[in-house]
């Protein structure tokens, strides 16, 4: 098909979203705006796009109208954290108030599986994708727009594509907290295992940390700050390394339940005790770190209730509603347990 012929307009050839852009010489997003009514489109654009819609009898489908296929997709890079059943479960009490099923996917962070996935989700209809802690490539987020599938993102890997609401929770006030507890404790070396850089709550629970004990006049001390991962072993590794400095901090914080737990192997294994020989303090009040012993003082981030979020937004999308906001944060809260105590109390 040559630019500017006519697109066949008969009921056996409908014109696709693809095909107005190629003619209007413009993208396939910047086609799917001019028709959802975003105000982003420049008028000339617009009018351009409106025209060939009219002309090649393209049709818009009311949102009352929407098929829906009763899915909703949810999209892990990974499945063996306890954090993914909590968000698993927000996710599904939403779904199946709304009649709707979920399918869980891990892509594993490999290009392979992500198209994989793609494939597999070709083959159906979906009312929309919920990413967690993700990184949405170029193609794929091309993609999607192409399928005109909404998408939600739940602690987004780097920034997020503009249109794509995103769910969080406040990392960086609940690490401050966390931080500003251990230094009312009188602790002032404070170790840190953080999270994955390339995170956007890693590196807000990081912020966090250092802005307490700017505020309390100390100098974040990088030999203090250990790089992990969420996992156990990253907890055992940063635990044993900051455990074997020449001066050892008398408080660690772990920006996850899982790495707060992989310390207290370390400090078993050194023969010591928490919180009698260290405090530790973690970040996600996982059930199980209630039953730890001791039992854990940690960051509560409300898991269930950002996939029930990000489960309502996405549906909301699918029916053509408006977002009102793009970013969304949940409060945090510090639920104090056993496993911090005064320094030489």
């Amino acid at each position: 098909m040559t630019k500017g012929r006519p697109v066949a307009s008969d009921d056996t050839r409908k014109v696709t979203i693809a095909e107005i852009a190629r003619l209007a010489g413009v993208s396939v997003p910047t086609v799917s705006r001019v028709i959802n009514g975003r105000a982003d489109v420049s008028p000339q654009t617009r009018e351009r796009v409106e025209g060939l819609l009219t002309r090649h009898g393209y049709r818009r489908r009311p949102p009352s109208m929407r098929t829906s296929s009763g899915l909703i997709d949810l999209v892990f890079n990974d499945l063996d954290s306890p954090w993914a059943v909590e968000i698993i479960r927000g996710v599904e009490d939403v779904a199946h108030a709304a009649g709707t099923g979920t399918v869980v996917s891990a892509i594993h962070r490999r290009s392979s599986s992500a198209k994989q996935w793609l494939d597999n989700m070709r083959t159906r209809s979906t009312e929309g994708v919920i990413f967690v802690t993700s990184t949405l490539e170029p193609p794929l987020q091309a993609e999607l727009r192409r399928l005109n599938i909404p998408v939600v993102i739940v602690d987004p890997a780097g920034v997020p594509p503009q249109e794509a609401p995103t769910i969080g929770a406040t990392n960086w006030a609940g690490s401050l907290r966390a931080t500003e507890y251990l230094l009312g404790l009188s602790h002032r070396r404070i170790g840190f295992i953080a999270g994955p850089p390339q995170l956007m709550c890693s590196r807000a629970r990081l912020d966090g940390y250092r802005a307490a004990l700017e505020t309390a006049g100390l100098s974040a001390d990088d030999k203090l700050i250990y790089s992990g991962n969420f996992y156990h072993e990253a907890g055992f590794a940063g635990g044993s390394h900051l455990l074997g400095l020449p001066d050892p901090p008398t408080a660690i914080f772990a920006s996850s339940d899982q790495m707060a737990l992989g310390v207290y192997e370390a400090v078993r294994r050194r023969g010591l005790r928490v919180p009698d020989d260290i405090s530790v303090v973690g970040f996600d009040d996982l059930p199980e770190v209630r039953w730890c012993s001791p039992p854990l003082t940690t960051v509560r981030q409300p898991l269930s209730e950002m996939g029930m979020l990000a489960a309502r937004t996405v549906l909301r999308l699918a029916q053509g509603e408006r977002v009102e906001s793009p970013r969304i944060e949940l409060a945090t809260e510090l639920v104090i347990r056993d496993s911090a105590a005064p320094l030489g109390g």
